[in-house]
C-alpha cells in the first residue's frame, strides 16, 4: 500500500465514507418527503461509489498489473455512473418544473 500517500489515502478513505453518506442522506430525504426523485438520484451515485472502491482495491494491491482489470472496470463504471447522475439531475429538475407548475 505504498504507492500512495499517507494523506491521500485519507482523501481517498473519507471520499468514500462521505460518498456513502450522501447517498444514505439522499434516500432517507426522499424517503420521508415522498420525493422519488431524490431517491433515484442517490441510486443514481452507486455506480460512482462502486468505481471508487475499484480504485481504491487496485491502489490497496499497489497498483499490481494483474489487477490492471480493475482500471477499465473503473473506468466503466465511472461512465455508467456520470450517465445515471445526469439522467437522475434531469428527472429531478423535471419533477420540480412539473411541481411548481401545479
Amino acid at each position: 500500500m505504498h504507492a500512495l500517500s499517507t494523506g491521500t489515502w485519507f482523501i481517498h478513505i473519507a471520499t468514500l465514507f462521505e460518498w456513502t453518506l450522501a447517498i444514505y442522506f439522499l434516500a432517507l430525504w426522499g424517503k420521508t418527503s415522498n420525493n422519488r426523485a431524490l431517491i433515484w438520484l442517490a441510486l443514481a451515485m452507486l455506480p460512482n461509489l462502486a468505481s471508487a472502491m475499484a480504485a481504491i482495491t487496485w491502489h490497496i494491491f499497489d497498483n499490481s498489473e494483474f489487477l490492471k482489470g480493475l482500471v477499465v472496470l473503473q473506468a466503466a463504471l465511472t461512465t455508467l455512473g456520470n450517465t445515471c447522475l445526469a439522467v437522475a439531475a434531469w428527472n429531478l429538475i423535471r419533477t420540480k418544473t412539473k411541481e411548481s407548475s401545479l
